[in-house]
């Protein structure tokens, strides 16, 4: 797996073998999954990420969580491990195609139960949700200018002291270079966003790809 090139490898290599390490099924469908897909295997959360993600579910205490953007499924396990038996995670994608492999690791894991997969944009997904506070959990990793629209169709559902947790907010560390295109201005205005936010508090962390932490008030 490919480690941030915004911090020393040395370190970032440190940090990964001194974080609890994926079990057997994760490292096959991370296998699995970088044959399917080459170099896209990016798009997949990193080991550390999932980790962190079952350990926050777990310190939360959710018992109902959504997830934008499934890909083939490593993130929705992490988070569906650490809910209770009764939980219940929404995951939220538009390819049939990759979601047909996280189908079968959720049933490998034992977690297809607590795990409803809703296909289409996610956007009308989230709009078509209950308002009202009911989300414990939501963790977004989906197409970057989706983000605003995703957190904030989140933030009016998630109950306070609830947990957003959001990845790839430091795009490689391009973040911090104005000249950067792509989607660098749309994330960096994302992060300003979410800094102003006075509904929120919350975090940037350094690590893969940058993971933004963000409890409601």
């Amino acid at each position: 797996m490919k480690v941030a090139e915004f911090i020393d490898t040395a370190v970032a290599e440190y940090t990964i073998a001194h974080t609890t390490p994926p079990d057997d099924l994760l490292r096959v469908l991370t296998e699995e999954t970088h044959r399917l897909v080459g170099d896209d295997i990016t798009m997949q959360i990193s080991p550390e990420q999932g980790t962190l993600l079952t350990m926050l579910v777990s310190l939360v205490g959710a018992r109902r969580a959504v997830e934008v953007g499934t890909f083939t499924g490593y993130s929705s396990i992490c988070i569906a491990r650490g809910m209770p038996a009764d939980g219940r995670l929404i995951a939220c994608d538009v390819s049939e195609e990759w979601t047909s492999v996280a189908q079968r690791y959720w049933d490998k894991a034992g977690v297809s139960d607590r795990v409803e997969l809703r296909l289409g944009p996610a956007a009308e997904t989230l709009r078509s949700m209950p308002r009202g506070e009911w989300i414990d959990f939501a963790f977004i990793d989906a197409d970057k200018a989706g983000y605003p629209v995703y957190y904030e169709e989140l933030l009016v559902r998630l109950r306070p002291g609830g947990l957003i947790a959001v990845d790839n907010t430091l795009q490689e560390g391009e973040i911090v270079d104005p000249a950067a295109g792509g989607n660098v201005p749309g994330m960096r205005a994302f992060n300003d966003l979410v800094t102003a936010d006075p509904r929120v508090t919350s975090v940037l962390l350094p690590f893969a790809d940058g993971l933004t932490l963000v409890r409601k008030n």
